[in-house]
């Protein structure tokens, strides 16, 4: 008899404790929820925000880059100086 009211305990116990987890559960579920929610909204947020910056980055450097191509053509005897400077520097600084 001593087995069985010791297996009834624990059996009651165990049931007590799971129920209190499901109760701790269904308390916390709405709120995790609208964490869920709120956090995928600033996700959503974030990357659109990236987006946009990605295509004025991109624009911007498109235009930077036609400049470049209009000053080469209109000016080629200074860009090769510019580019054989540039190379002359960058090689200075590898060297040491």
């Amino acid at each position: 008899m001593a087995q069985t009211t010791v297996s009834n305990d624990v059996g009651s116990t165990s049931d007590r404790l799971a129920s209190m987890a499901h109760e701790a559960i269904d308390r916390a579920t709405p709120r995790v929820n609208r964490a869920e929610q709120e956090v995928r909204g600033a996700a959503a947020k974030a990357a659109d925000s990236a987006k946009l910056l990605q295509e004025h980055a991109v624009q911007a450097a498109e235009e930077n880059l036609s400049k470049v191509r209009s000053f080469i053509g209109s000016n080629p005897l200074a860009a090769a100086a510019m580019a054989f400077a540039a190379g002359a520097l960058l090689s200075a600084l590898i060297r040491r």
